[in-house]
């Protein structure tokens, strides 16, 4: 058919005879090539196999995993790769916070903080939040705290946890839950239940509803110390009337 049209327009007889010999593909044949071959304009992540008419990713990376998963920008990488590596040494470690840690954005310096968090680099991430408290922008808000006090207390870093504890109380702010009983576990822990008291006397002041756990860590640790325990006892049976306390016997503490 594509040939006799082409003879009715007078083309020359050369160019016929190309056509001739090399006719247009069917349309059975393109259909049968497209779907045998991935064409070129497939990006590569695409051309994967193919299971039940569904795509599977083939395992590689689409990009840096810190700018995609993490949003940390350059420079922040740079200052966390630089606070580990200058740790060990404090004149360093000084210097670079003044050359670098100090330039950074808002944004950086909370994702820094994060991020050393994350590793469990506690003392350089505690190092960062003094230097981000220092900024004009700093505003106080106890989940920065949170973090913080949580970590040291399960460290048994129990001096620098209430340095953040008293800085957080200046600010006039209170922690939750969670941060009492980590802290009260931490002193009880460490063998100072007179600065468990403290705290629990702290968690009395403080304007949220008391919950129960707090309560409980403290009952259990004080059992070798009965005056303080019957004082915690007698403020939870008072706002928890309706809950239970176990009391073991006093001879396994050689109390009689």
């Amino acid at each position: 058919m594509a040939i006799r049209t082409i003879s009715r327009l007078k083309i020359p007889s050369l160019l016929l005879k190309h056509l001739s010999v090399s006719p247009l593909p069917s349309i059975s044949s393109t259909l049968t090539s497209s779907s045998s071959c991935s064409p070129s304009w497939v990006p590569e992540f695409s051309r994967s196999s193919v299971r039940d008419g569904r795509w599977y990713h083939d395992g590689r990376p689409r990009g840096p995993l810190w700018r995609g998963k993490k949003l940390i920008g350059k420079e922040a990488l740079f200052v966390i790769l630089g606070l580990r590596r200058f740790k060990d040494d404090e004149e360093k470690l000084d210097k670079f916070v003044k050359t670098h840690v100090l330039r950074l954005l808002k944004m950086d310096m909370i994702a820094v903080l994060n991020e050393l968090e994350r590793q469990e680099e506690v003392s350089l991430a505690v190092k960062v939040f003094w230097v981000i408290q220092k900024q004009a922008w700093y505003q106080p808000d106890v989940y920065l705290y949170k973090d913080l006090i949580i970590a040291l207390a399960r460290r048994r870093k129990m001096d620098d946890a209430m340095k953040l504890w008293e800085s957080m109380r200046k600010e006039d702010l209170f922690p939750d839950c969670q941060t009492f009983t980590e802290v009260i576990r931490g002193f009880l822990r460490d063998g100072s239940p007179a600065d468990a008291m403290n705290i629990f006397e702290d968690m009395k002041k403080s304007p949220y509803p008391p919950e129960e756990l707090p309560f409980r860590v403290l009952l259990k640790g004080l059992l070798p110390h009965p005056l303080l325990r019957n004082r915690v006892k007698q403020d939870f049976e008072e706002i928890f009337p309706d809950r239970h306390i176990y009391d073991p016997p006093e001879e396994i503490f050689g109390l009689r």
